[in-house]
C-alpha cells in the first residue's frame, strides 16, 4: 500500500485539526478520503476548508460501510471511542483514537481483544510521547542511569479552563457525555506520560477528587493523588483547570539522583554515587552524597499530534514500530478509574481495579445525576491541539 486513504468521524476542535493536515498533504502516505459528522456546521466547515474530493457522511454506518477507506481516525466524544474501533476493526480498517481510550476499562479491554484479533494497525493520540523531553526522560530512567526509582512528583495545573469551555457543548464535563473531567480530558496525557517513562503502574492509590471546585460541572476539576509502585516508591500527582498560571513539572527521584523536565528543560541530578551505597558506607554525622547539575540538551521539535498520525500510516504502509500503540490506552485509563473509584469510596485502592465493579458504580453517577448544564453555546472552540 503506499497511499492509505484515511477516513476522520468527529469534526470538533481536534477532529478539525486532523481533517486539514490530512488535507494540506502534512502527513506523508495518507490522503483524506472521507470524514463524518452529524453536525450541519461542522460538514459546512469541512466544504469551506478543505480541497479535492472529500466524501461526507452523516451516519457512521454508511461511512463505515460505503466509504472504503483503509484506515479511521476517531475523534468523536469518549464513551463512543471503543465502540467506534470495534467496528472500524470488523470492516478490516486500521484505527487511530483520540485519547481516552474509553470511559472505563472494562470495554476498553474489550476493544483491545478485538484489535488483536483483527491485526490490523492500532494506535492512540498519545502526543505527548512524541516530545524529545519525554523521550529523554525515559531514555535516562530504562537505561538505569537513575538507578531504582524512590519518588514521583507530578503536578500539570496549565490547563486552565474558563466557564465557557465547559458551556460549549451538553456533553462535556458531565458523568453521562464525558465520564469525568480534568482527568480524562486534560491530564491524561501526563498519566499515560506517568507510566509510560517509569515503566511502572501504580499498585494502589489514594485521591481526591474535588466536584465543580472552580466551574459549575459535575465532574471533577481538581485532583490530588497519591500512588504507591511495586517496588516501594511513592508518588503524588497533581491536576487542575482552576489555577492560573499553573505549573507542568514532572519529577523523578531515583537511588543516583533526580530528573526534572520542566519549562521545556531537563536537568539531571547526578549523583556520583548510590545514596543507597553512601546510606550504609558513610561514617560522619551529616553527609550527603556529592551531585553534578547536568542541563540535558534535548533536540528536535514537539511534532504533537502530527508525528503519532505519521507514524501510525508509517506503521501502516512500512511496518514501522508504533510509539502509542492503541493497546496501551487502557493504561492510563485504568489509573483514572481507580483515582476516581478512591475519591468515590474514600478509600485506597488497588491495582488491578475491579473492572465490573468500577463500571457499576460509574452507572450510579450517570442515573443519579441531577446536574443540569446552563447557557450550553454549542460552538466548535477556535482552539487547535486542545481538548
Amino acid at each position: 500500500m503506499s497511499l492509505v486513504k484515511v477516513g476522520v468521524i468527529g469534526i470538533g476542535n481536534i477532529g478539525s485539526s486532523h481533517v486539514q493536515m490530512l488535507n494540506r498533504g502534512q502527513i506523508e502516505g495518507a490522503t483524506l478520503t472521507a470524514i463524518c459528522s452529524r453536525n450541519e456546521n461542522r460538514i459546512e466547515w469541512v466544504k469551506n476548508h478543505t480541497i479535492g474530493d472529500i466524501q461526507v457522511y452523516k451516519d457512521e454506518e454508511t461511512f463505515l460501510n460505503e466509504s472504503e477507506i483503509d484506515a479511521i481516525l476517531i475523534a468523536t466524544p469518549h464513551y463512543s471511542h471503543p465502540e467506534l474501533a470495534k467496528k472500524a476493526f470488523d470492516k478490516g480498517m486500521h484505527v487511530l483514537i483520540e485519547k481516552p481510550a474509553g470511559v472505563y476499562t472494562k470495554n476498553v479491554l474489550e476493544m483491545n481483544e478485538a484489535a488483536k484479533s483483527c491485526g490490523k494497525v492500532f494506535g492512540i493520540m498519545y502526543n505527548q510521547r512524541a516530545n524529545p523531553l519525554y523521550q529523554k526522560l525515559r531514555d535516562l530512567i530504562q537505561s538505569g542511569q537513575l538507578g531504582d526509582i524512590k519518588r514521583t512528583n507530578l503536578i500539570i495545573t496549565d490547563s486552565y479552563r474558563p466557564q465557557s469551555y465547559y458551556d460549549s457543548s451538553k456533553w462535556r464535563a458531565t458523568w453521562k457525555g464525558e465520564g469525568g473531567g480534568v482527568l480524562l480530558n486534560q491530564a491524561l496525557h501526563q498519566l499515560d506520560i506517568l507510566q509510560w517513562t517509569t515503566g511502572y503502574m501504580p499498585k494502589r492509590i489514594r485521591a481526591v477528587c474535588s466536584l465543580g471546585k472552580y466551574h459549575n460541572i459535575e465532574v471533577e476539576d481538581d485532583v490530588t493523588a497519591y500512588v504507591e509502585y511495586e517496588n516501594g516508591a511513592t508518588g503524588v500527582f497533581i491536576t487542575s483547570t482552576g489555577e492560573v498560571p499553573g505549573t507542568n513539572r514532572f519529577e523523578v527521584v531515583g537511588d543516583r539522583g533526580k530528573v526534572v523536565v520542566e519549562n521545556e528543560e531537563l536537568i539531571f541530578y547526578q549523583l556520583t554515587q548510590s545514596e543507597r551505597e553512601f546510606n550504609t558506607s558513610f561514617t560522619g554525622g551529616f553527609g550527603k552524597p556529592e551531585y553534578r547539575k547536568i542541563n540535558i540538551p534535548v533536540k528536535g521539535e514537539n511534532a504533537n499530534h502530527s508525528s503519532i498520525i505519521q507514524n501510525w500510516i508509517d506503521a501502516i504502509i512500512k511496518g514501522s514500530p508504533l510509539l502509542a500503540p492503541g493497546e496501551e490506552g487502557v493504561k492510563a485509563v485504568e489509573i483514572t478509574n481507580a483515582i476516581y473509584l478512591s475519591s468515590w469510596l474514600n478509600q485506597p485502592i488497588e491495582l488491578p481495579i475491579d473492572v465490573d465493579f468500577y463500571y457499576e458504580k460509574l452507572q450510579e453517577k450517570i442515573n443519579h445525576s441531577t446536574f443540569e448544564k446552563q447557557n450550553v453555546s454549542n460552538v466548535t472552540l477556535d482552539v487547535t491541539g486542545t481538548h
